[in-house]
């Protein structure tokens, strides 16, 4: 099954150059619209988690910096308290809660919330330009990628076939080894370092996996055939749970795929959301009597009249010629920017009638 995951940006409804304080004003219009213990619709609390999870992101400059350059795998890894943890009413609405019942407003995300910790293997990326006629019609698509995925000699353990890894004697299988446990006056104090024998992960193998020496990941390339949404946006994502770079330790599910949908440079057209744009060149005389041009759209050419007069820059509009709108059963346009010709090298006849027309409009 696949899952979109709706960019941060696009579920606050900012710009990606929007700053903090634009970004905490937008919060605060949503948390009062949206908040469960404000909005009892039952779909409100799902949907201000999203916008929760938005903000927690992109309110802190080191977590935004990350996702603004790796997307949703710079994030993935950060547990809720992580995200929300610093976020408070008394920042965002002062000395009244708004009958939110003050404290923090993600207490309850740090039980339900769906982000875990270390629960998975890390996120992969990929991007996938497609013309312009898949997105318009939508369907099945094949993508190729590399990850690293559990080895099938050893199945994920690192460990020779025939064989298991064994509990390290060091730290008792901990992964941890406790180098200082006192107490002074009333206080307590335990110092924790990783096992260097097992390196954390509690667990040592005698004998090495051959094929993949031991690591319990193997380089893999792979094909997935992936249902692209008709008139999918620019840049949209599509996660395929479990797809994604397998997890340090054995028994951890790998990370997701994400899916990132461009389109493919087209000399036709240029893409404007569901808007395509092309620009059109007529002669002075066409745009002055008017013409007919033969114009390509994505359902093949179709005539288009200039009427006479048209001004240089001018823009035809061609409705419904575009590409479907993501989500809805309507489409954008086909938009026709005309480029007025002006010629350079005129024969002398036609010199002769352009100063006749000259001398004829002064009068």
């Amino acid at each position: 099954m696949v899952i979109k995951q709706r960019d941060y940006y696009e579920v606050l409804g900012v710009s990606r150059d929007a700053d903090q304080a634009a970004i905490k004003d937008t919060f605060r219009e949503l948390t009062l619209k949206f908040h469960p213990d404000r909005n009892k619709d039952p779909e409100a609390e799902e949907h201000y988690k999203e916008i929760a999870e938005a903000y927690a992101v992109l309110s802190d400059p080191d977590k935004r910096q990350q996702y603004d350059h790796r997307g949703f795998s710079g994030v993935s890894d950060f547990s809720a308290e992580d995200l929300f943890g610093h976020i408070d009413l008394g920042d965002l609405f002062g000395e009244s809660d708004f009958g939110f019942g003050g404290g923090s407003i993600f207490d309850r995300f740090f039980r339900h919330g769906r982000h875990r910790q270390a629960s998975k293997g890390g996120d992969l990326e990929i991007v996938v330009h497609l013309p312009l006629e898949r997105i318009a019609s939508g369907g099945e698509e094949t993508v190729r990628f590399q990850r690293l995925a559990p080895c099938t000699g050893c199945e994920g353990t690192g460990a020779e076939k025939g064989t298991q890894p064994k509990s390290c004697e060091t730290c008792g299988g901990s992964g941890q080894q406790v180098l200082r446990n006192d107490k002074q006056e009333n206080v307590f104090i335990k110092q924790i370092t990783t096992c260097p024998v097992c390196h954390g992960m509690g667990t040592v193998i005698e004998t090495p996996c051959q094929l993949c020496n031991g690591s319990g990941k193997l380089e893999k390339e792979e094909s997935l055939t992936v249902n692209i949404p008709k008139g999918a946006e620019e840049g949209m994502m599509l996660r395929i749970p479990g797809h994604g770079l397998a997890a340090a330790q054995q028994g951890i599910p790998p990370g997701d795929l994400f899916v990132i949908i461009r389109s493919r440079r087209d000399v036709r057209f240029q893409r404007q959301g569901a808007d395509l744009w092309r620009e059109e060149t007529v002669e002075l005389v066409d745009a002055v009597l008017g013409t007919t041009l033969m114009v390509p759209t994505l359902d093949g050419e179709v005539e288009v009249t200039i009427p006479p007069g048209t001004q240089p820059d001018a823009v035809l509009r061609l409705r419904n010629k575009g590409l479907p709108k993501f989500g809805n059963d309507s489409n954008g346009d086909l938009n026709l920017k005309i480029s007025v010709e002006i010629p350079t090298d005129l024969s002398q006849d036609e010199h002769q009638l352009y100063k006749k027309l000259q001398d004829c409009r002064k009068h």
